[in-house]
C-alpha cells in the first residue's frame, strides 16, 4: 500500500502571502527622518545696512547731504568690501535633500527578493517556511539599506546647511562692518545717525 500524500499546497500560500504582505506592509510605513543640522544657529537675516536716520547737525543743505551719502557710501564699500547694491543680505536658502529611491523602497525590494529566494532554495516540502524566513531576511536588509540612503540624505543636506550659515555669518560680518563704515564717516561730516 502506497502511504497518502499531504498536500503542502496551503501551507506555502499561506507562508509566502503572510511574509509579503508583512513584509509590503512594512515599506509603507518610513522610518522618522533624523532631526536636521544643529551645529551652530544661524545668524539672524541683518536689516537693511543703508536704512539709517540721518539728520544734518551743521546745517548741511539736501544736496551736500545727498553727495556726503554717496561718498561715504562709496569709502564704506571700499572699507568692508560689501556692497548692499550687489549683495544680497537674505539668508541662503537650504536645499532639501531627499534618498534616492525613496524610504520603504529597500524593505519592500529585499521582502519580495527574500521570499522568492527563500522559496527556491527551500526544501520542497517547506517552501512557505523557506519564502518566510527569506522574506524576514530580505526585509532586514532592505531596511539597513533603506536607512543607509537616510543617513547620506541627511548628511548631504547638514554640509549644505553649514555651508549656508558659514556664508551667512562671513556675509553678516561684512554688512556690520559696512553699517559701521558709513556711520563713522557720516558723522565725521557732521550728522547725527542713528
Amino acid at each position: 500500500m502506497s502511504s497518502p500524500r499531504y498536500s503542502v499546497q496551503p501551507v506555502w500560500r499561506s507562508g509566502l502571502t503572510a511574509a509579503l504582505c508583512a513584509g509590503l506592509l512594512a515599506a509603507c510605513a518610513s522610518p522618522p527622518r533624523p532631526a536636521p543640522y544643529t551645529g551652530s544657529p544661524r545668524p539672524p537675516p541683518v536689516k537693511a545696512v543703508t536704512d539709517l536716520s540721518v539728520y544734518p547737525s551743521r546745517g548741511q543743505n539736501a544736496t551736500t547731504q545727498r553727495r556726503d551719502r554717496y561718498e561715504c557710501n562709496a569709502w564704506a564699500v571700499g572699507e568692508s568690501g560689501f556692497d548692499p547694491a550687489t549683495r544680497r543680505t537674505v539668508p541662503t536658502p537650504v536645499p532639501r535633500v531627499e534618498a534616492d529611491p525613496p524610504s520603504g523602497y529597500g524593505l519592500a525590494a529585499g521582502t519580495v527578493t527574500g521570499a522568492v529566494i527563500g522559496a527556491a532554495v527551500g526544501s520542497p516540502y517547506h517552501t512557505g517556511q523557506g519564502a518566510a524566513i527569506g522574506a524576514v531576511v530580505g526585509a532586514a536588509a532592505g531596511a539597513a539599506s533603506d536607512a543607509s540612503r537616510e543617513a547620506r540624505a541627511a548628511r548631504v543636506e547638514d554640509a549644505y546647511a553649514q555651508r549656508a550659515a558659514q556664508r551667512d555669518a562671513a556675509g553678516s560680518e561684512q554688512a556690520n562692518r559696512y553699517r559701521r563704515a558709513l556711520v563713522a564717516c557720516l558723522e565725521g561730516r557732521g550728522y547725527a545717525v542713528r
